[in-house]
């Protein structure tokens, strides 16, 4: 199981009760706090983090912006940071930007696609805000490679600085956003503009 470094600002609910939590335990208690964000670690322990500031929400809007755009023309399904992800691992996380192919939305039910999904994307984006710790972030994309995110952003857009993560391979550092991201292989011809996302 994933251990995560201590949360900066974060509050992080431990203990027997919220280890007890099912499923959908944990979507209705999410549904009744829908102004915060909240993940749950393998271990069921719950995360509350603060609430972003404009400049964090504006490059993660920009970045779905791209990745939507791209998708209405070439296939899958891309979502926002509101969805929550069901992994094998028994996390329930939510990327800032994540996608899935067609066939993989197409395998879930009406009912899975109301919760919870119950499968891992193949694409995520993850955008560092101030009150986040990159080392945190490091570890969680780590996570998202280890239940089978083949292609994963870090993005750290105060130091103009890109961890690239892909299956199988070493991690790559990109620094500057004076550039594009390659999605390929996973995603053909998709390309995330950088320069965008600068305050």
């Amino acid at each position: 199981m994933t251990h995560f470094p201590d949360f900066a600002e974060a509050t992080v609910l431990r203990g027997a009760l919220i280890a007890g939590f099912s499923d959908d335990d944990f979507f209705q208690f999410c549904q009744e706090n829908d102004s915060a964000r909240i993940e749950r670690t393998a271990d069921h322990e719950i995360i509350i983090m603060p609430p972003v500031g404009g400049d964090s929400s504006a490059a993660s809007g920009d970045a779905y912006f791209q990745l939507a755009l791209w998708s209405r023309h070439n296939g899958g399904r891309p979502f926002e940071s509101s969805v929550g992800f069901r992994l094998p691992d028994g996390a329930i996380l939510s990327p800032d930007v994540s996608w899935l192919p067609t066939a993989a939305w197409e395998s879930l039910t009406a009912q899975q696609r109301q919760k919870f999904l119950p499968i891992c994307p193949d694409f995520v984006v993850e955008i560092k805000s101030p009150s986040d710790r990159l080392p945190v972030l490091q570890t969680k994309m780590e996570q998202w490679l280890q239940n089978g995110v083949r292609l994963g952003f870090l993005l750290n857009t105060e130091t103009e600085t890109a961890y690239v993560y892909a299956a199988g391979q070493p991690m790559q550092t990109v620094q500057g956003f004076d550039q594009e991201l390659s999605g390929e292989p996973v995603l053909p011809g998709f390309r995330l503009d950088l320069r965008e996302l600068k305050s």
